[in-house]
């Protein structure tokens, strides 16, 4: 029954793998998934998650510096990417100067002096003392 039921509903609802609005304009996703009304379950969220660290984690890897920061500046790096991408990560370049060259201080400062920084606030203050600290932040 489960099997010749899924098998319905793939058929009518096709798959859209980005977000939609069905025919009662309603937010939507997959197989028809009505992320308006239903949203998403914490299982669900925390598969999303862990697919996109896995995604941002491999990005950051591909950066030269990478493997010789501690963890803590690893974790930053990956934080910065997952929010906003491998591309605008790209565009601050004075930071990853800094960070090439060690000079925490300078890679903290030009982390705040972003737009960025702006639109994020408490995070960026968090982030840019971990990198100047080089120490997880609580």
């Amino acid at each position: 029954m489960k099997a010749l039921a899924t098998k319905l509903i793939k058929k009518h609802e096709g798959l859209r793998l980005k977000p939609y609005r069905c025919s009662n304009q309603k937010i939507t996703i997959g197989y028809g998934r009505n992320l308006q009304d239903n949203g998403i379950s914490q299982e669900e969220a925390d598969t999303l998650l862990q697919h996109d660290l896995d995604s941002a984690i491999k990005e950051a890897e591909s950066l030269p510096f990478f493997a010789s920061l501690n963890e803590s500046r690893q974790a930053v790096i990956i934080d910065m990417i997952f929010n906003m991408g491998l591309p605008r990560f790209g565009m601050f370049k004075k930071m990853i100067a800094a960070i090439e060259r060690e000079h925490w201080q300078v890679a903290a400062n030009e982390m705040l002096n972003s737009r960025w920084a702006r639109q994020v606030g408490k995070r960026a203050n968090t982030l840019s003392e971990m990198m100047r600290l080089g120490t997880e932040i609580n």
